[in-house]
């Protein structure tokens, strides 16, 4: 397993980074003896970073994760998230203390090696979005951060850059965050490129451009598309975190696309996430998994190494007639 530097953290990261979330649900809902496996088996093979959320099954994920390190004895660096309540604004920072103390309880750790914000982002709070202003105020999320670290609860803060592509941006640019969680995979790259006239999805404007010049570390997420562009089985955790799609065009977007790449770049997963490892901007691949079957068959894509460019170029007439 390669290696690459996470921004201006200056920590070297794998290039696979275990997603310990509710869709692959491994360390949600797994198997005790499997998920023990496949932990076993991710440090082997050199993956060193494990991702996780205090919400990813109501604590749960953390509680594994601490359960396996503590089993194990092993210390991967380890990402978790803060979640914003949005009838609990005046409080931010109490929120996030609150939250990160609880994640190291269940984590069995003193510290994280990086605190992110999991909300989405939007002008204002609305529904499951947190407003732009709320993250950068005063006494606003960034600055309950800056606490968490102070107090050396956490190494680096982050956020994820999902909801309103300006709020995103404007998250971004301000500096504040040595990490960001990008959205990025075979529908949509749109996060690194400008995408032709025909082609349809929420559009992140290129913020790869923006982590790049303040020397952020960027994860990729959603390198399946929630498990669609895996396979076509569905398991009801197809959860949509984009604009202009649902499932039904994600799963047309995919076998377009899968259509003009051709065979021969490994199963659909394996070729989706060498695709993502192609962008040399990418820090790390966050991918969920269900089994340490699955995991095993990402450790033979890694291996494999990045989408050669001229497979990539082959995408671009789906791209352009709009996945047609």
């Amino acid at each position: 397993m390669k290696t690459r530097k996470l921004g201006r953290t200056g920590l070297d990261v794998s290039e696979l980074i275990v997603g310990c979330g509710d869709v692959g649900g491994l360390m949600t809902r797994g198997d005790p003896a499997d998920m023990c496996r496949a932990f076993r088996r991710a440090l082997d093979t050199g993956v060193n970073w494990f991702d996780t959320a205090a919400n990813y099954g109501k604590g749960v994920s953390e509680q594994s994760l601490g359960t396996l390190m503590k089993e194990t004895g092993a210390r991967p660096h380890i990402s978790t998230k803060v979640p914003i309540e949005l009838n609990r604004l005046d409080d931010m920072p109490g929120q996030v203390e609150e939250s990160a103390t609880a994640s190291l309880k269940r984590l069995g750790l003193d510290r994280v090696d990086v605190l992110q914000l999991h909300n989405s982002l939007k002008p204002q709070s609305e529904g499951r979005f947190l407003g732009i202003d709320e993250v950068l105020k005063k006494n606003g999320v960034s600055d309950a951060l800056d606490r968490m670290r102070e107090k050396g609860l956490c190494r680096f803060v982050g956020f994820t850059a999902l909801g309103d592509t300006a709020s995103c941006r404007q998250a971004l640019e301000s500096g504040r965050f040595d990490t960001v969680q990008v959205y990025y995979n075979l529908l949509n790259p749109s996060a690194a490129r400008a995408m032709p006239k025909g082609w349809s999805g929420q559009d992140f404007a290129r913020l790869l451009d923006g982590a790049r010049a303040h020397k952020m570390g960027v994860i990729a997420i959603r390198t399946l598309a929630a498990g669609i562009i895996a396979s076509d089985t569905r398991t009801g955790r197809e959860f949509i975190m984009t604009e202009d799609t649902d499932v039904a065009r994600e799963e047309r977007r995919t076998h377009a696309v899968f259509t003009a790449l051709g065979a021969g770049h490994g199963t659909r997963a394996q070729a989706a996430m060498r695709f993502v490892l192609a962008n040399p901007d990418v820090s790390g691949v966050n991918v969920g998994f269900a089994t340490d079957a699955q995991l095993a068959e990402a450790l033979e894509a890694f291996e494999a190494g990045p989408l050669p460019a001229d497979a990539i170029a082959r995408l671009e007439p789906a791209y352009a007639d709009g996945f047609a």
